[in-house]
């Protein structure tokens, strides 16, 4: 996948948080360890720290650091 994209690395991690949303929360060594399984050797850590910084600036995601960090949904959403 040599087009792959912060974005689209952001929104499929975004959907992972929606997914386990109530059921458990994951960290960001958790979402970057499923989009390396997903998208392979094209989303290295530098990407998928990008796509976590553009989930918190969109406020699609935010941080929660309750018992340790965690990739969370907004409050109310």
């Amino acid at each position: 996948m040599n087009d792959l994209d912060v974005a689209a690395v952001a929104d499929a991690m975004y959907a992972l948080v929606k997914e386990c949303h109530g059921k458990r929360q994951l960290k960001p060594l958790d979402l970057s360890k499923a989009m390396s399984e997903r998208f392979g050797a094209a989303c290295d850590k530098a990407m998928c720290k990008q796509a976590i910084t553009l989930l918190i600036d969109d406020e699609r995601c935010t941080y929660s650091y309750q018992g340790g960090s965690y990739i969370v949904l907004p409050p109310g959403a």
